[in-house]
């Protein structure tokens, strides 16, 4: 169905569109401004070059130049070198050179393909032309001309005018398309990109809609979208807009605004519930209390009902700040403290040695079918990195330090700065390996990330996802059968291999400031969190200490008494609720003491060996306190303290023994 027209005279009637024409005509370059588009072979986007392998003759499809059969071959082998397998693959049984179809939209004798475009409206025509352009130009992924003649067709024969006459649902539900098909996502790009070109980019553009494309303000993320038409009240809705604003502006990630803007959205309906003309002077302390006890019941996890507090909070802080001297938010509009929800104390996630031994087997490494799962895999439980600084390493992440020694650079994407961790050089030979694989895939490019998307990436900029790894992470999981303690199959989180590499480090007695750099720990407390899981070897250094009580006599310290309950930090010795300049008292701290000052003549006293120093410094001090006693005639005074000399004897003997006796093992055994 032909429809002639000058694209000049051409419009539609969609407000969506409108302005539309303008943009388009001088948007579209002459390269695309043309009836019939025709593509040379090695177009990266649009051409049909044959499947590397040799004598397959099919079209290929993706970045690795392999046609979709042997793409699947190339996959189930473990992804290998493409040279190699290139050169050892046969071709498939009813190989040929598949064109595009019949001219019009085919392909020419000298292998160039075409898409031909004349039976669209005008309007239509440019905005197909333009998503043509622009896939071109962002070199995301291929798109057959087949494929592309396939819509055309569809549009053509149908009423249309503009593809934003309404919305890409609809569409593919007027065309029947499949989803996730090639079809489907060509018109939803299309009808994107020519929404985006009619909406505009930037803040004046995105500010006046409900909703916000992300990236048209240039911010990326798996958030595509802000949306603010959630919010009852207009006023609360533009101080909203002006909230975000603000923080997106000063480079909060995406994932935070969209949580900030959650619990503004549930405040203005709370507000809606609470009165239909509610207006910012009636915020009060009595409704924000109300409006507490309604999220007790709205949001039932602990964790989340802390967000909703503490990000109204900040919201309403910023509402004060800028509303200037006529404001009218009430001074009584206070969130404090003591209103945010306990947190829960936060269970041990760490892996438990037997599950991480049948993680890092070989063999079940091997089970990867794709390489780059494979080394993020080996990243995530070497380095302890969190999964979106893995899965965005750049291509040149080794460095070495000072001294020759390989270190990973990564960002840090939680704390927004770049780190370094140390790594062995068993990994550093991996990631060596690989980018020579990624090199073979984009030879003669300058590939600026470590782990490359598959598909819909062709000139290898573009990573892969976060959310595509935990994918394939829990298919891993059910091919290599990892089961926990009681036999069951195991769940695990990327996160957890960060737990287990801190409590692993912390276990084997790596100080805790050095287990905050390798982690890149803001604060010691974060690593402190480790240091607490590590109860079993703290516990192991104190039960192989010698301990002594008053009297120097052995002192076996029960493992569920006073002292196995002491709080433990970092790797070395920790000091019991009740320490003393000397040693420890074993009375528990609930209990008040009925010796005072006198620990060296009480049965709970109880020391070890690197008190020594100051116990000679005490005995001396005791001495000489006896020797003015006799001379001053306190003879009460002196018999107490000939007592407390008289344990220190005894007590410095026995550890001094000790430490001889451990010495003459050492030597003997050497």
């Amino acid at each position: 169905m032909s429809r002639p027209g000058n694209p000049e005279n051409a419009g539609s009637g969609h407000p969506a569109s409108a302005g539309l024409l303008e943009k388009l005509l001088a948007g579209v370059r002459p390269e695309f401004r043309r009836d019939v588009l025709a593509f040379a072979a090695d177009d990266p986007v649009f051409g049909g070059a044959a499947c590397r392998v040799g004598m397959c003759g099919r079209v290929s499809f993706s970045s690795t130049g392999l046609c979709n059969a042997h793409y699947q071959r190339w996959s189930k082998q473990g992804r290998p070198a493409l040279g190699g397998f290139s050169a050892a693959a046969s071709p498939l049984t009813g190989a040929r050179l598949r064109g595009h179809g019949d001219a019009p939209g085919g392909r020419h004798p000298d292998g160039a393909s075409s898409v031909d475009l004349r039976d669209l409206p005008p309007q239509l025509r440019l905005e197909m032309q333009y998503a043509l352009q622009s896939r071109r130009d962002e070199m995301a992924g291929k798109a057959r001309p087949r494929v592309v003649q396939k819509i055309v067709r569809l549009l053509a024969d149908s009423p249309a005018r503009s593809l934003l006459d309404q919305p890409v649902q609809e569409w593919c539900r007027d065309f029947s398309l499949r989803p996730r098909s090639s079809e489907r996502g060509l018109l939803s790009y299309a009808h994107r990109a020519a929404g985006d070109l009619a909406r505009g980019h930037g803040w004046d553009a995105e500010y006046p809609h409900d909703t916000w494309r992300l990236r048209s303000l240039g911010i990326g993320g798996p958030h595509a979208a802000l949306r603010f038409g959630r919010i009852p009240q207009p006023w609360l809705k533009d101080l909203a807009k002006r909230w975000t604003r603000s923080r997106l502006t000063t480079g909060i990630s995406p994932s935070l605004a969209r949580s900030s803007l959650t619990a503004v959205t549930r405040f203005g309906q709370f507000l809606r519930i609470a009165g239909e003309d509610m207006q910012l002077s009636d915020i009060d302390r009595e409704l924000l209390e109300r409006y507490l006890a309604y999220l007790g019941t709205a949001v039932p996890g602990t964790r989340d009902r802390i967000m909703h507090v503490g990000q109204l909070n900040m919201f309403l802080q910023a509402v004060r700040r800028d509303q200037g001297d006529g404001g009218r938010l009430p001074a009584t509009a206070a969130i404090f403290r003591e209103d945010y929800p306990r947190p829960p104390e936060l269970l041990p996630r760490f892996l438990a040695e037997h599950v991480m031994a049948q993680v890092e087997d070989p063999a079940s490494l091997d089970k990867w079918k794709d390489p780059n799962w494979r080394l993020i895999t080996v990243i995530l439980i070497r380095c302890g990195l969190r999964i979106s600084s893995a899965v965005s390493l750049a291509f040149d992440c080794i460095v070495t330090d000072a001294a020759g020694a390989p270190c990973l650079r990564y960002s840090n994407t939680k704390m927004k700065r770049e780190a370094l961790v140390p790594v062995d050089d068993e990994l550093c030979q991996m990631i060596r390996d690989h980018q020579k694989q990624v090199l073979s895939r984009w030879p003669g490019k300058a590939v600026p990330v470590l782990f490359p998307r598959t598909k819909a990436n062709i000139d290898g900029t573009r990573p892969v996802g976060s959310t595509s790894y935990r994918a394939a992470l829990y298919r891993w999981l059910d091919d290599c059968d990892v089961r926990d303690e009681l036999g069951q199959p195991l769940h695990l989180t990327p996160h957890q291999w960060r737990h287990t590499l801190g409590t692993r480090l912390i276990n084997r007695d790596v100080p805790q400031h050095v287990v905050q750099k390798i982690l890149d720990h803001d604060s010691a407390q974060m690593t402190a969190h480790y240091a607490r899981l590590s109860d079993k070897t703290v516990r192991d250094h104190w039960e192989k200490a010698r301990k002594v009580g008053a009297e120097g006599q052995p002192v076996q310290v029960r493992a569920d008494g006073p002292l196995g309950d002491a709080a433990w930090t970092g790797q070395r010795l920790s000091r019991a609720t009740q320490a003393l300049p000397n040693g420890y008292c074993q009375l528990p701290a609930v209990k008040s003491c009925p010796h005072a000052n006198s620990c060296l003549t009480c049965p709970m006293f109880v020391t070890t060996a690197e008190f020594l120093p100051q116990h000679h410094a005490q005995r001396q001090a005791t001495l000489q306190i006896i020797t003015a006693a006799e001379a001053n005639g306190q003879a009460r005074v002196a018999e107490m303290n000939r007592q407390v000399a008289g344990n220190l004897d005894k007590i410095i003997a026995t550890l001094e023994d000790e430490g001889t006796d451990e010495k003459e093992a050492a030597a003997s055994a050497s």
